[in-house]
This record gives structure tokens, sequence and C-alpha cells, in this order.
């Protein structure tokens, strides 16, 4: 049976909405038992406190839940945007794996860069360039530039 939050549940959350960054870190040290939060984002600060008053209130996630969560994650971590990938390489570079920073060949990396849309297309082993192939991002961002990048600095993948 679905239960439905009790009026006084929801007045509290709307109320943390409208509280101070200051209220809602005491709010979450108070709940999560650390001095500090994470960040100072209010938005998240209030989404975490709200989560956590309905899980006290209603219970949290089964134990079976967690595991097949955790199970989604180590196949498709969207944190490392890690989708399917193989998990043995069939090259030469057998020991070498692909950068987790990286998003999942095939997506289009945009950057503005001295008034011009810069679009790099993520290949399996480099990125596309104007038609040319490179081996790494860094080596994108020098050709943009004509100046030595971090590629992930000056991309922000």
């Amino acid at each position: 049976m679905t239960q439905t939050p009790d009026n006084s549940l929801i007045t509290t959350i709307m109320t943390l909405k409208a509280a101070t960054l200051t209220e809602l870190t005491a709010q979450y040290a108070e709940l999560f038992g650390q001095a500090s939060p994470c960040c100072n984002n209010k938005v998240f600060l209030w989404r975490k406190i709200a989560w956590r008053l309905q899980e006290i209130e209603y219970g949290g996630l089964s134990d079976e839940t967690k595991t097949r969560i955790e199970r989604f994650i180590d196949k498709y971590d969207p944190v490392n945007k890690k989708a399917l990938r193989p998990d043995t390489p069939t090259d030469k570079n057998a020991n070498r794996k692909r950068d987790s920073r990286l998003p999942i060949p095939g997506v289009i990396i945009r950057k503005e860069y001295k008034d011009q849309v810069i679009e790099v297309k993520v290949l399996e082993k480099g990125f596309e360039w104007q038609g040319q192939t490179y081996r790494t991002l860094s080596a994108v961002a020098k050709a943009v530039t004509g100046d030595h990048w971090n590629g992930y600095l000056f991309f922000k993948p």
C-alpha cells in the first residue's frame, strides 16, 4: 500500500525551502550527524534534507533495492559516463584502459572559443576535429589555440 505524505511533513519540507543557508547547514548537521555538509548549495541541501526527513518518516530503501542500484551503477556508471564499455580491450594496448573522465564514443564536445564554436567528436581511440584525428584532448586544444593546454581544463567535458 502506498503511503501518502502527511501535511506536517510537507509543511516542514516546504518551510525548509525558504530557510537560509545557515539554517539548512544546521538542519543537515542534525539529520546526518556531520558538522558541515559536503557543499554550500541551498537547493542541494534542501533536497538532501527533504529526502532524509522522508526516509525517517517512511523508511529507506530495502537491502535488495540497494544491491540492485549498486549493480546498475557498476554497469552504467553515470558519474564517469561508463556505458556498456567492454571490460577487455581487444588490441595491442590491452593494458591501457579508457579514461573514465571521457564521455562515451560518439559524443560531441562543444566549446566556445574566441567567438567560434569548437565541436570535437569523441572516438573510441581519440578525438576528431575538423576531419583530423587526435590522440588526446590536449592535442586538440593545442591545435585550436596554438598553445599547450590541459585538454580536460580547456574543454571541461
